[in-house]
């Protein structure tokens, strides 16, 4: 972890604690208002300083907190020894949030609030359950949505692995699982480990995909993208007509243009699918017509159609730097449904294309060389 983000998780958490003590302070008076501010303090770390942890995620936040409170209240109503209530109210928290899925650990300080608390949480009773308990929770979780979301690379709450592929619609498992260890896999053996990880299972997941990245990196040496990339490419910009740029795809016998600014930098991209998707081409019916309609430039100065690359291009693009490993585009090419890298310099200047063809005899003619 670096030091900015260490820096960004302590300010968060200093944002969210505030608010819970400013919270609690309204109900809770006395001894209790510590232990109060103390168990939203362990919360804290979990949500702002790891909150891809399994333990951090919206339901052991809520579940795990709440649930241990009712816990601690009919405890300390039932046995009015604090030591034996104590020690019920830990374990009980404990077995309930195994059991509803929702393990929290500061729930078990959660419990022992009641207990301890002293007389003014007492005389809560289970209202003590919403107010403060559930606000609070409501309030550090808030603050985690919107904190965690806002800073770059951070995504809160975790989502669960997905089976199904978006890019192409269909059922099958994506290419880099489907062969080594799978969903499945990490699925079965995490049930067959028999004891709780602090790892989501799509972490855990990243964690074994970027090993055998470098693993692979490793074992073939340094070859980057400049190594493979085209370095002849053929461009267009902004406001070059679309009856250009359908005569340069058709003459240099490409599927797909970059587009460029007048630094060089890339702007968009244009493949022959953007064109026959603006074409209106629902059915094979006067389909050339169509397309050549499409096309062609509208006399005049008004027009109702797309004239120009611009109007059509995709935008934004998917680039990798000219020192990235080759290694690195794997996921780009055979997850996300790319065909073409644009390959850009440190200052983001277009210097090359990598295509699928171009990785897939890099990866082979490494290999070869390997086992040579």
């Amino acid at each position: 972890m670096s030091l900015g983000e260490k820096l960004r998780s302590g300010l968060a958490s200093f944002g969210g604690i505030l608010l819970v003590g400013l919270i609690s302070s309204h109900f809770i008076t006395g001894p209790g208002l510590p232990l109060m501010v103390a168990s939203m303090g362990a919360s804290a770390v979990l949500l702002f300083a790891a909150s891809h942890s399994p333990l951090a995620q919206p339901w052991p936040l809520i579940g795990g907190n709440i649930l241990s409170a009712i816990v601690g209240v009919a405890c300390s109503r039932v046995l009015h020894d604090p030591v034996l209530a104590s020690a019920v109210a830990v374990s009980l928290s404990i077995i309930v949030m195994h059991l509803t899925h929702s393990l929290h650990p500061p729930g078990g300080a959660v419990s022992l609030i009641p207990v301890l608390g002293g007389e003014s949480i007492q005389a809560l009773g289970f209202h003590f359950v919403l107010l403060p308990v559930a606000l609070n929770v409501l309030v550090i979780f808030a603050g985690a949505m919107i904190i965690n979301n806002l800073l770059p690379g951070r995504r809160y709450p975790s989502r669960p692995l997905k089976k199904r592929d978006d890019v192409h619609k269909h059922d099958d498992p994506k290419a880099m699982d489907r062969l080594g260890v799978t969903s499945d896999d990490l699925r079965n053996a995490l049930k067959d480990f028999n004891a709780y990880l602090d790892v989501s299972e799509e972490d855990l997941s990243k964690v074994y995909k970027m090993a055998g990245m470098h693993s692979y990196q490793r074992k073939m040496g340094v070859i980057n993208c400049a190594d493979i990339m085209s370095r002849d490419l053929v461009t267009v910009e902004y406001g070059t007509e679309l009856e250009e740029a359908w005569a340069q795809l058709r003459f240099h016998k490409i599927k797909v243009l970059p587009v460029v600014d007048r630094a060089h930098r890339v702007v968009g991209i244009v493949t022959l699918v953007d064109f026959l998707k603006r074409a209106n081409l629902k059915t094979y019916e006067t389909f050339e017509d169509k397309l050549i309609k499409f096309i062609k430039r509208t006399p005049g100065m008004a027009s109702d159609k797309p004239e120009v690359v611009g109007q059509i291009m995709a935008t934004p693009v998917f680039t990798a730097n000219q020192d990235m490993h080759i290694v690195e585009l794997v996921p780009l090419l055979s997850e996300k449904g790319l065909h073409h890298i644009p390959i850009v310099d440190a200052e983001k200047r277009l210097v090359g294309m990598v295509t699928q063809s171009d990785l897939i005899a890099a990866l082979y003619a490494g290999a070869v060389a390997k086992s040579e």
